[in-house]
């Protein structure tokens, strides 16, 4: 259907199944605006500290002797780099791939923390890049969402 409202345009718009937003005509303005995420409650973040105490658990339990306190701090500076301000994701990424090289056993744990859905929370509070970035260097996070 087509209609000139006075402008000398005129516009034939066909759609089949679509779903979503469709703007049609001349000089329009469409503008979203999101409000900030909501910070992580107590509750999530408590949660989320059991979490990484699962993490240092499963540490103690399952790395070798000798290699158990590095783990351990690695998993300490882990829980840092996300409860930072700002997560950390370039520590973030190191201790993964630290885990990854050096105790692949619990390179599950520690993938755990990165899809735990608070971190997801912190990470987007810090901004659109930074969720981008987290999603690139974390992939497994970002199937999970």
């Amino acid at each position: 259907m087509g209609e000139d409202r006075g402008t000398g345009d005129t516009y034939r718009v066909s759609t089949g199944d679509v779903s979503g937003q469709m703007v049609v005509g001349s000089h329009n303005r469409v503008m979203q605006i999101k409000g900030a995420p909501a910070p992580p409650t107590e509750e999530e973040l408590a949660d989320l500290r059991r979490a990484f105490e699962e993490l240092r658990s499963a540490v103690a339990a399952e790395a070798p002797a000798d290699t158990r306190n590095d783990a351990l701090g690695r998993a300490t500076e882990l829980e840092e780099a996300v409860l930072a301000g700002t997560p950390d994701l370039s520590t973030m990424e190191y201790v993964k791939g630290w885990f990854a090289r050096n105790l692949p056993k619990l390179a599950g744990a520690v993938a755990a923390i990165f899809v735990h859905p608070v971190v997801g929370k912190l990470v987007e509070a810090a901004g659109e890049a930074a969720m981008g970035e987290y999603r690139r260097r974390f992939p497994e996070a970002a199937s999970a969402s």
